[in-house]
């Protein structure tokens, strides 16, 4: 294995492999540690957890075995791959594992990139940008779990981290990989471990990931790959491959429980379209009242009326008024473990195309089904892949909240069948 990769959540995780696939890398996504060795033809392996929002002492924990299993597959690079929306809380968990991952790897510094043009993801002067919004203005200030009240990237990650946070300018990176790597020496020089870099264009990641071709360790979106692959092809380590890619036949099924602006339109389009859709209260599945049989059972009765969508979405207002009265904790895992159970129940029932939204929901997928592994397929939209395992046997769209087009979850579907384009 050349690239080792340590995702904090499964849909994130899906949108890295499938970057790194169109690369030209022979790339699997594996579902937590694994408990052996992989194929020694695998170029790019990227490790998926589910720690984006657990106790920083556990997600630190968790990545470091990742990181132990990587470095066994004889990894010559890492990256660890967190939100292009740079996903935390004041506390973490971005800072506490890059710190744990350079100091293991004792990498000196680190590039610092969530940057993700296709989906509108921007870093301009160290802040972050939502298409034409700064991070805090465009919808993620009121997110449950972490909320982004600050759009500079500098000063959210030095309350992470004791390590020192510098920064790469945009007008040094669109003079390229030189450049780059020279202001990353100075940045490093002067007490940084840790380098955000301004990045707006594909171009600018590209630049990028040539100037840390050096680097142990590198850190950010999914986007940060997209010039990863060139180092090694130029080396020599990988050539040409194929993705091979077979559409699941069988009843199809969305499940959604991202609470993002982006889903919240993409749900009422599906209804819109004549799409069967259902929504599960948030008191009824911390209650353990709304019982996923029943849930399945619906998906199955319908299955002649479109995709049948099961969602949890809501108003931030709303979100937030539940996680008051209830807990925020106690919502979150309800809600969860509600959309595990409700895959096992239709996967029992034969489903073979599932749809997730949201990276805590997707999680809860797949570590519910038992997943071990993906078999990356074509494009969707951009960040989510079609995905295929064996076992059970099943093909999946896992999407963050904000990503996919508005029709995302009818589109999907067919990708997943094999029946449409992406």
């Amino acid at each position: 294995m050349l690239l080792g990769c340590i995702g904090d959540d499964f849909t994130g995780s899906s949108d890295l492999a499938n970057t790194l696939a169109k690369g030209g890398m022979r790339t699997v996504q594996f579902n937590g540690v694994p408990a052996t060795d992989t194929d020694p033809s695998v170029h790019a392996g990227v490790v998926a957890l589910k720690t984006r929002t657990i106790p920083a002492q556990e997600a630190v924990r968790q990545s470091l075995a990742a990181l132990e299993w990587l470095r066994r597959q004889g990894c010559r690079q890492y990256l660890f791959k967190y939100c292009s929306t740079f996903d935390s809380t004041p506390e973490g968990n971005i800072g506490p594992v890059l710190d744990a991952l350079s100091n293991a790897l004792g990498a000196e510094r680190v590039i610092v990139c969530p940057a993700f043009p296709a989906t509108g993801r921007s870093i301009y002067q160290g802040h972050l940008f939502v298409n034409d919004r700064l991070l805090n203005e465009s919808g993620m200030e009121n997110h449950p779990l972490t909320p982004m009240t600050d759009p500079d990237l500098r000063r959210w990650l030095a309350r992470q981290t004791s390590q020192g946070v510098g920064h790469v300018a945009y007008g040094v990176v669109v003079a390229g990989s030189a450049a780059i790597g020279e202001a990353l020496d100075a940045a490093s020089e002067r007490g940084s471990r840790y380098i955000v870099v301004d990045a707006i264009q594909d171009r600018d990641l590209i630049a990028i990931g040539e100037a840390a071709r050096m680097d142990v360790l590198v850190s950010g979106g999914s986007g940060i790959a997209i010039g990863l692959p060139a180092n090694f092809q130029r080396a020599g380590l990988t050539g040409a491959t194929s993705r091979r890619w077979s559409g699941a036949v069988g009843p199809a099924a969305a499940l959604c429980g991202s609470c993002s602006a982006m889903s919240r339109r993409q749900i009422d389009e599906h209804q819109r379209q004549g799409n069967p859709a259902r929504m599960v209260d948030v008191d009824a599945a911390v209650e353990g009242t709304a019982d996923p049989v029943d849930f399945a059972e619906w998906i199955g009765a319908r299955q002649s009326q479109g995709v049948p969508l099961v969602y949890s979405s809501a108003e931030p207002r709303e979100v937030a008024a539940a996680q008051q009265r209830l807990g925020k904790e106690r919502v979150a895992a309800a809600v969860e473990s509600f959309f595990g159970e409700l895959a096992c129940q239709l996967a029992r029932r034969g489903v073979r195309r599932l749809v997730t939204a949201g990276g805590e929901t997707s999680g809860a997928v797949v570590s519910a089904l038992g997943i071990s592994s993906f078999e990356i397929g074509p494009e969707i939209d951009p960040g989510v892949p079609a995905l295929r395992a064996s076992d059970p046997d099943i093909a999946l769209a896992l999407k963050s909240g904000n990503f996919g087009s508005v029709e995302f979850f009818r589109k999907a579907a067919d990708v997943l069948a094999g029946e449409a384009a992406p």
